[in-house]
């Protein structure tokens, strides 16, 4: 299932959310300015860094690292949940308190993947981690809010307004899933689906204290 758009207005300008998705793609083209694997070893996080040598640079990383993507597709796919969901959960939570809210869920995301694999030595990239925060503290608050999705089975492709509740649920019953199925191959490069886990978990612990109040929709 492929979300394209949500039934839920936001009563305020996303002005952070459109940040975010800005400073992304400049980060995206700094990459494609130099040498793109350089610069994700020099600027993304590496576990091992983190486990036996933790200094100062290396906790910039944990901030750096969640503004890197390995791809366009990498960074498109990110995007298109961010912009979906994270107009209503900075609604919610104000600006200063949603960005806060972001890059805390995005230190938790990477510290699960690194709890994981604590002797690797791939940099992990990519917001998806602070976003599956986002997508947790939106299943909180939204859990009915509509959402337009692109459902595919085989040949089968439809286009359907699923609730909230569903969509993403499927997305993290989906990531646990190859999660433990990717238990046993840590040794390559891949999608870090235990920081996409942790992320979603901290979005839907943190919102209590970032945006406290009963679950809702407006659509």
């Amino acid at each position: 299932m492929l979300p394209i758009r949500d039934a839920n207005p936001a009563g305020r300008f996303p002005i952070v959310t459109i940040g975010l998705i800005v400073v992304n793609v400049l980060f995206f083209l700094y990459e494609l300015a130099f040498a793109l694997d350089a610069v994700v070893y020099q600027m993304g996080l590496i576990p091992y860094q983190v486990t036996h040598s933790l200094s100062g640079p290396v906790v910039a990383d944990l901030f750096t690292s969640m503004f890197l993507h390995g791809g366009w597709l990498h960074l498109l796919g990110n995007m298109l949940y961010l912009w979906i969901f994270g107009d209503n959960v900075e609604d919610i939570m104000g600006p200063v308190r949603f960005l806060i809210f972001y890059l805390a869920a995005g230190v938790a995301a990477a510290l699960a993947q690194v709890a994981i694999g604590p002797n690797s030595e791939i940099p992990l990239v990519g917001a998806s981690g602070a976003i599956s925060g986002v997508l947790g503290a939106y299943l909180v608050r939204f859990p009915h809010s509509r959402v337009l999705t692109l459902i595919t089975l085989g040949y089968w492709i439809r286009l359907r307004e699923v609730r909230a509740i569903w969509v993403l649920g499927f997305w993290f019953v989906y990531q646990f899933l190859l999660g433990v199925l990717s238990l046993g191959a840590q040794a390559g490069g891949g999608v870090a689906y235990f920081a996409h886990i942790g992320g979603f978990v901290a979005g839907v612990a943190l919102v209590w204290v970032f945006a406290p109040g009963r679950p809702g929709a407006r659509y």
